[in-house]
């Protein structure tokens, strides 16, 4: 009994002492319960966000006093001051929240813009009591948070650029084709169809090709055709005989110059998509009739039956068109061997004007040279008014740090609406900072690449998972960084396997969080072939139990 009147004395004796004079607050400091969120302090998207809360025991705070709490962030270099946050008792008339003096608990959240030097820091609360308009600090700081982790600034924010393809093919089909005609119902070759002036030329090309190293025949086709009017039975021997005497024909017209490959002998009964293509070109009234005809029966006796009952344009068509079907083709099929690799690669210093836009765009491939590529690229941008050339030409430009040639290679590209233009629009936004327009341009771009130069975007706007999911399975080089933001600590290492100290400063985080110092120490020794790397590693606040 003796015991709780004490207790009970010593407790009305604390409120009595703590209430009478708000400097107490100062004196008693030690009562006051500070905590901080985080306790690591994070940069994310060039900002320090953090929450403190501080609790009053109750006969702590004085009704009449005001407590005014600076957050600082002290740093190497400076500091950083927040807005002042006051707190007031129950008989104070300002404005500013109340903490009875039953006690209670009041919560604050803090911005600092990051500048150079905060990954090594730490978060601190100046207080002072206001006793009247006597101002008394308390007796020490109350850190809250260390600071400040920077880890997303590992990201590669130079963007991928993209290089619109080339056509050029090693091997290029090419065709030669002739033809003799018939009369109706024959399958006799007129002398002066083997004479004329286009089975002259037929033979001149043939008789080239003998001397070309670039070409050969790989096959000839013989296709020999019937008409498609009058009986399906008769129009079937007709074409098998044309076939006969239409290789006969070809052997010899091609006696002096024998061709190469085999001659294939093939026939067409009734040449109904031959008279389609002949109608369709045609200006024959009410061809689209005709046409329409066509393609509403495909039964041949019904389609030569519905043709012949307009009376009207039959006649047209047995005059002009008809005849043009009673024929045989000869179609060379022909390989052409374009430039190889080493020729090309010699052309581009010895003669670089015979050569093509595929050529151009494709010999800047074969090439290492900076200055050589911007030759080749420049040439058939120019010449040839070739988009792909002006796009690959930034690309270039980009890939070796030449803002200021790519904006200029860019501005001459006229097509710009192409998936390529966007993503090197974005590419040298994302250079100038101007992450507003990077992403309306990569948004526009249907290259995956555009996809993941966005994820690039997300990780320095604090998007760390819409990140990671841009760029899961990309082998992107920020991919590695995306998994350790969002801290998928297992997938990180699969794909952080480049040798190099920027990999290995990843991998040394990754085995930071996880608590494995040796392997840590392994990485670092990595890291330290970088000088920036090395300094940086000494402050980072992700080696904090490191160094310990």
């Amino acid at each position: 009994m003796k015991f709780l009147k004490l207790f009970s004395f010593a407790l009305i004796g604390f409120a009595v002492v703590s209430c009478s004079n708000p400097s107490k607050m100062a004196k008693d400091a030690v009562l006051l319960g500070v905590d901080g969120n985080p306790k690591v302090l994070e940069v994310v998207a060039d900002e320090i966000t953090a929450s403190y809360t501080l609790t009053f025991p109750e006969g702590y705070f004085h009704p009449k006093a005001v407590l005014e709490i600076v957050p600082v962030l002290v740093y190497e270099g400076g500091e950083a001051v927040a807005p002042i946050h006051k707190l007031q008792g129950e008989k104070v008339t300002d404005n500013f929240n109340v903490v009875p003096a039953s006690g209670g608990k009041a919560t604050n959240t803090v911005k600092f813009a990051y500048v150079p030097g905060m990954e090594k820091s730490h978060l601190e609360l100046r207080i002072a009591v206001w006793n009247k308009l006597k101002k008394i600090d308390f007796p020490a700081p109350f850190k809250v948070a260390d600071g400040a982790n920077i880890t997303y600034k590992l990201v590669h924010s130079y963007g991928d650029v993209a290089y619109a393809e080339d056509n050029y093919k090693k091997i290029i089909s090419e065709k030669k084709e002739t033809q003799i005609l018939y009369t109706i119902n024959s399958h006799v070759v007129r002398p002066k169809e083997l004479t004329k002036q286009e089975i002259k030329e037929f033979e001149k090309f043939l008789a080239s090709i003998k001397e070309d190293n670039r070409r050969e025949i790989v096959e000839t086709n013989i296709v020999a055709y019937a008409s498609p009017d009058g009986p399906e039975k008769l129009n079937n021997k007709l074409s098998d005989k044309r076939s006969e005497t239409a290789k006969a024909a070809f052997d010899k017209i091609t006696k002096k110059t024998p061709v190469d490959g085999p001659v294939n002998v093939t026939t067409v009964a009734e040449d109904w998509e031959g008279f389609q293509e002949l109608v369709a070109a045609s200006n024959i009234q009410d061809k689209e009739l005709i046409l329409r005809v066509l393609s509403m029966y495909s039964d041949p006796a019904v389609r030569e039956r519905e043709i012949k009952n307009m009376s009207f344009v039959f006649k047209t068509l047995a005059d002009k068109i008809l005849p043009e079907l009673r024929r045989a083709r000869f179609i060379a099929n022909i390989d052409y061997t374009n430039y190889s690799d080493e020729e090309l690669v010699e052309l581009t210093n010895s003669n670089i004007e015979i050569m093509d836009v595929e050529a151009l765009l494709y010999a800047a491939t074969l090439v290492n040279d900076y200055s050589t590529k911007v030759k080749l690229y420049t040439k058939a941008g120019d010449k040839f008014k070739c988009d792909r050339a002006y796009n690959n030409l930034t690309a270039i430009h980009l890939d070796n740090g030449k803002l200021a040639e790519a904006k200029a290679a860019l501005a001459k590209v006229s097509n710009k609406t192409s998936k390529f233009y966007y993503n090197n629009a974005g590419v040298i936004a994302l250079r100038d900072k101007d992450y507003k327009r990077a992403s309306e341009m990569f948004a526009k771009s249907e290259l995956p690449i555009a996809k993941q130069n966005t994820a690039i975007i997300d990780i320095l706007d604090g998007r760390y998972r819409e990140a990671s999911a841009k760029l899961a399975g990309t082998g992107n080089s920020n991919e590695g960084l995306a998994y350790i933001l969002t801290n998928q600590l297992d997938k990180a290492l699969p794909v952080l396997t480049h040798d190099c100290p920027h990999a290995a400063y990843m991998r040394a985080i990754v085995y930071a969080r996880k608590g494995e110092m040796i392997e840590v120490a392994k990485q670092l020794n990595k890291v330290y072939e970088n000088e920036n790397f090395k300094k940086r590693s000494e402050k980072d606040i992700e080696f904090a139990k490191f160094r310990q």
